[in-house]
């Protein structure tokens, strides 16, 4: 399914990350970094919830804004019952929508905006995302203290939270259309190989998007999926192309690009909910604004898993959701 917008703009973003990010090829491009994983609390999942409330604060202060005057707070991590955007909610005190979507929850919470903003339910919205690595692996794997050794395909969970302010107010860049994927389950079990769990989800929304948008791949001046990773990246050009016959040129993955996979200890490279969004926000703005990009479709992937269905040896599900953006004409 897909929605086309005529009137939806991102008018300003806020990142901040963690130190494995901060040592990144993008650090530069990014509002705040902290160089422990604490940030000042006393634990991991308070520090990432941190992330999201700090986060909205800093595009307040960039817009010119207070709580007050937003409609509704858009928010999802991937901690057990979205823990970090609820802490993070009950100090706002901005009306929360809690969305839960694993590592694709930026984009449908940006499409849940864009869809509220276009049809006058509201005027403005903050989506927020952010993840954690030690909350992560804690939650999902085995605690990093464990010391335990991973597979070469296994992605690194990013530390980060990153925000939106959305209105109908022309400037920034333009929400183009947005296409909602469907879950794809390949039968894959092994929680250490996620590109190749969520790459026939990509895939699927990639196709789904062009065929509803009536367009070819070349449309797209870039093409960006979440955090498939070194493995998952090569998967989906394959697996899109074999399926559906589409072959991606202009295209990359955010967990590719975060880091810098040749000398950080980041395995397969990044992962987690607040990847894309970090790269968007940062790197691919900061493209389009300069001309270098004019059309770019994010495809946002997510691993819908349980610890305790993998556990049980259960097939690990996955999403994509796309959101196409545009630099403002």
């Amino acid at each position: 399914m897909t929605f086309k917008y005529n009137n939806v703009y991102i008018n300003e973003t806020a990142t901040i990350t963690g130190l494995y990010e901060s040592n990144g090829p993008l650090s530069k491009l990014f509002d705040k970094s902290y160089n422990d994983f604490y940030f000042g609390t006393k634990s991991w999942e308070l520090a990432e919830s941190k992330l999201i409330e700090e986060s909205v604060d800093m595009v307040l202060n960039k817009i010119n804004k207070t709580k007050s005057d937003i409609n509704v707070h858009i928010s999802g991590d991937l901690l057990n019952q979205i823990t970090a955007t609820n802490y993070a909610a009950s100090s706002l005190g901005i009306p929360l929508m809690g969305i839960y979507g694993a590592c694709s929850t930026s984009v449908l919470g940006l499409t849940i905006a864009s869809n509220m903003i276009e049809t006058n339910q509201v005027k403005n919205a903050i989506v927020s995302t952010s993840s954690h690595n030690n909350a992560a692996e804690k939650q999902f794997r085995y605690p990093v203290e464990y010391g335990g050794p991973k597979r070469k395909t296994t992605t690194f969970t990013c530390t980060g939270g990153a925000s939106a302010y959305l209105s109908n107010d022309k400037r920034g860049i333009k929400v183009e259309s947005a296409t909602i994927g469907r879950v794809i389950d390949l039968g894959i079990k092994d929680v250490y190989n996620m590109g190749a769990v969520m790459a026939p989800a990509a895939a699927s929304t990639i196709y789904e998007h062009l065929k509803d948008t009536k367009r070819e791949i070349g449309y797209y001046d870039l093409v960006l999926t979440g955090d498939l990773g070194v493995y998952g990246k090569k998967i989906l050009k394959d697996y899109i192309f074999t399926e559906y016959n589409i072959n991606l040129e202009n295209y990359n993955d955010c967990g590719t690009i975060i880091y810098d996979i040749d000398t950080q200890p980041v395995y397969a490279g990044a992962s987690g909910p607040a990847c894309a969004p970090l790269v968007t926000y940062s790197y691919v703005f900061n493209k389009m604004k300069k001309g270098e990009l004019n059309r770019v479709l994010i495809v946002a992937t997510g691993a819908l898993m349980s610890p305790t269905l993998v556990n049980e040896k259960n097939t690990i599900p996955a999403i994509a959701h796309a959101i196409s953006l545009e630099v403002i004409s």
